[in-house]
């Protein structure tokens, strides 16, 4: 195959028309595929990415975003992408569909660029004599191979992984720019946009490390003919991009090297042992690239025993590594598509990842390299009579993609699908449970931790959620058993500390309960929920000024938090601040009108203090609100008595012995009202 002499060339396609019609087309479709995504619930690593990261609870000033991603979650050291999800929490707060709408348009864009690439290459002097004159339509057909593939949903529903889908997006910008750079006259601003993709690709995943090295290997391939001439022609570009290097090693480090303790060679996994488990890992993403039958949102961690294991799988990555070195030589352009698929998956196959062995979302760029190489070789095949196939190729995989979005519809959907596919994954069987649980399904939840324990023993967080469906399910004897069990595996799981507490107040050992209060808080500090719950123990003790510090703390870590307001307001009373308790129930009924107990107890405060008929307003809301609310009736009876209403306040304190049969105060006042003066 001949290389270009020419030192600046022109890579510009010709009809503008039909390329606009397959931009829209490739919009339409995609959105198309991504219809039924908007209203998938956040699951799996958005809990941590989004529901509880605090970072992201205010878009300005930006650097609260940029610099304060948890270094444990999928947006730590990714400050680009943690900014994404600040404007989608400025947009709708943690209601989906903002976030669902800009993953989609980020896919769109990505589509748009490739799109783009591919024309221009197609249309450059490489390919232009085999595939010039149809370009746009082949650069369509590849696009929406690549766009529609059902392998892709998990970096486009699965909204933490924005992170892959958006370096996808600067990935190809970069390339985009740096084609923009070549054919133009005044190269210097398409080269500046190029950097800065490659610097905002960095920030927002490490697999952007291997732009540079594609970018150059492109060069060679359908610009300047040989690594020589591209590096003599462009060398500051090149060092440019090398520089980009410098900040993604910077926020690497700040997640410690190891990404909180998920990758890296410090992560607890052998390197020879993941390294051999990624000859499967290739082997299946090569096959699902082409068949996507089973897809599994989260396959868990799976281990090499014998080598004999890998054999199979060795065979198909050696013959493909080796097909692409031979290509790079022989073939340059099928070189540079098998270098592309193998280069970018580079970093998750070399660096050891502790949670996930393999994961789908990888295959985000790397699938670009199978659909171009299908839609060429169909070409090539059959001229323009492929154009049947490939069509009708790309509906059935948008088919399938919007057919795999419904299984995303809900958590008990997706876990119950991956259980289904990979059944000795102890992680999916733990998200199973807890999905399972959220639908008040408590003993299939407590059979799936059970199921998740059997593979995996040393679970922590198995136990602790096995803990909470025992003492939704009464059995807390048994679930503080496996609150100590996990915390024996890891003392400093503040979860576990924090749900052992709650289970022995309840059991009346409040004094040990503190205990782990003050250590779930030493753990984690700003923890709303915990300072609550110590203040309640602490009341329950008879130590008022320290509950109501706790209550404090939590309301200024969490203003909107309505059962500390209710908490707070509680002791005060017992302090005699009669008006600054009114202050905090009304407070709590402004954040949640239902809380039946902040109603009944403003209402008995609204009657103390001579505004009785107010009062019985909030009681009778309360009982609106919990018609089974026996406080709430006497103290609507101890009200109507107040005015003198005799007979309805006997009729209250009657359906207080009703709902409370052993209800004494109930008892000693209907003694009161009907005893013969």
């Amino acid at each position: 195959m001949s290389t270009p002499a020419a030192t600046t060339v022109s890579l510009r396609a010709p009809g503008r028309l039909q390329a606009f019609a397959a931009v829209a087309a490739i919009a339409l479709a995609t959105f198309a595929a991504y219809h039924n995504c908007f209203r998938a619930p956040f699951v799996f690593d958005d809990q941590f990415a989004i529901q509880e990261n605090a970072s992201i609870r205010h878009i300005w000033p930006a650097w609260n975003a940029l610099l304060q991603a948890p270094a444990g979650t999928t947006v730590g050291g990714r400050p680009v992408a943690n900014l994404t999800l600040a404007v989608n929490y400025a947009l709708s707060g943690t209601e989906v569909w903002s976030y669902h709408a800009l993953n989609v348009l980020i896919h769109i864009l990505g589509a748009l660029t490739l799109f783009s690439i591919v024309r221009r290459t197609l249309s450059g002097p490489v390919l232009s004599g085999r595939f010039g004159r149809d370009a746009v339509p082949l650069s369509l057909a590849v696009v929406l191979l690549w766009s529609l593939h059902p392998l892709q949903t998990e970096s486009v529903t699965y909204v933490a992984q924005r992170v892959e889908s958006l370096m996808g997006l600067f990935y190809l910008l970069t390339l985009y720019c740096f084609i923009r750079s070549v054919e133009s006259r005044r190269p210097a601003p398409w080269r500046a946009c190029a950097v800065a993709a490659c610097l905002l690709g960095m920030a927002t995943k490490e697999v952007m490390a291997t732009a540079p090295i594609l970018v150059l290997l492109y060069d060679r391939t359908f610009v300047a003919g040989t690594f020589r001439r591209a590096w003599r022609e462009r060398r500051g570009l090149y060092l440019a991009f090398a520089a980009t290097w410098l900040p993604l090693a910077a926020w690497v480090s700040s997640t410690g090297w190891s990404r909180g303790g998920s990758a890296g060679f410090s992560a607890g996994v052998s390197p020879w042992g993941y390294w051999l488990a990624q000859l499967e890992a290739v082997a299946r993403y090569a096959g699902l690239s082409v068949w996507p039958r089973r897809l599994v949102f989260e396959y868990g961690p799976f281990r090499v025993h014998t080598l004999a294991e890998v054999v199979p799988y060795a065979l198909v990555a050696v013959v493909l590594a080796a097909a692409t070195l031979f290509a790079l030589r022989r073939r340059p352009v099928l070189g540079f598509l098998g270098a592309w698929f193998l280069v970018i998956l580079a970093p998750s196959s070399v660096v050891p990842v502790a949670t996930q062995t393999m994961a789908e979302h990888r295959m985000y760029l790397p699938l670009a390299a199978v659909a171009a190489t299908a839609a060429a070789g169909a070409y090539v095949l059959a001229g323009r009579r492929s154009w049947l196939v490939l069509g009708l190729l790309a509906l059935l995989l948008g088919f399938l993609t919007a057919r795999r979005n419904e299984v995303y519809a809900s958590e008990l959907s997706l876990w119950t699908d991956t259980v289904a596919k990979r059944p000795d994954n102890a992680n999916a069987r733990n998200y199973l449970g807890l999905a399972l649980a959220k639908a008040g399904r408590i003993p299939e939840a407590i059979g799936q931790y059970r199921a998740a324990l059997e593979i995996q023993p040393a679970f922590p967080g198995v136990l602790n959620n096995l803990g909470n469906a025992l003492d939704r399910s009464g059995r807390t004897p048994e679930a503080i058993g496996c609150y100590e069990a996990a915390l024996a595996l890891e003392p400093g799981f503040a979860a576990a500390h924090y749900n052992l507490a709650k289970a022995l107040g309840r059991s009346g050992r409040t004094p040990e309960a503190i205990r782990q209060l003050g250590e779930a808080l030493r753990i984690e500090p700003h923890h709303a929920d915990g300072h609550d719950e110590l203040g309640e123990a602490l009341l329950r003790s008879g130590r008022t000024a320290e509950a109501i510090e706790q209550f404090g703390a939590a309301l200024r870590l969490e203003p909107g938090h309505a059962r500390a307001h209710f908490d707070l307001g509680n002791a005060l009373v017992q302090t005699g601040r009669i008006p600054e308790a009114i202050v905090h129930f009304k407070e709590a009924l402004r954040i949640q009108p239902d809380l039946a107990e902040a109603s009944n107890n403003l209402g008995v405060l609204l009657c103390r203090t001579g505004r009785t008929e107010e009062g019985i307003q909030r009681i009778e809301a309360a009982l609106r609100a919990q018609p089974g609310f026996a406080q709430a009736h006497f103290s609507r009876g101890m009200a109507l008595l107040q005015m003198g209403r005799r007979d309805e306040a006997i009729a209250e304190f009657e359906k207080v012995l009703k709902l409370q049969p052993d209800d004494p105060s109930a008892r000693r006042m209907l003694q009161l009202i009907q005893s013969p003066r």
